[in-house]
């Protein structure tokens, strides 16, 4: 949001499913979702299958390059996490928000 993504590189971003944003193209395999630290919001966009472990309101970390649309266009993206797998500042920003952060063992895996 600070203009401070890698152009052109992949990175990852972390952060919750907002609740309400997924979106699934006609396709089923193409789903459109907005990630957030609670205060600043990211739509993202993926094709394949999500990990079981997927879900609005929960924790998420998605690999991939930022497009200049906006939207951060993945090509991973795991499910379950905690705040060892996300940015500190988004880890940050869900603690004072009152959000409760799970910290039991990392269980995402690509497309389970």
């Amino acid at each position: 949001m600070s203009h401070e993504a890698p152009q052109g590189r992949s990175f990852r971003i972390g952060g919750l499913v907002e609740a309400g944003s997924v979106v699934r193209d006609k396709d089923a395999l193409t789903v459109r979702f907005r990630v957030t630290d609670t205060a600043k919001t990211i739509p993202v966009t993926y094709t394949g299958i999500l990990p079981d472990l997927f879900r609005e309101g929960k924790g998420v970390v998605a690999q991939g390059k930022l497009g200049s649309d906006g939207v951060f266009h993945a090509n991973e993206v795991l499910a379950k996490h905690d705040e060892n797998y996300m940015p500190p500042e988004a880890a940050d920003a869900l603690k004072k928000a009152g959000h409760p952060i799970d910290r039991t063992a990392f269980a995402g895996q690509k497309g389970r």
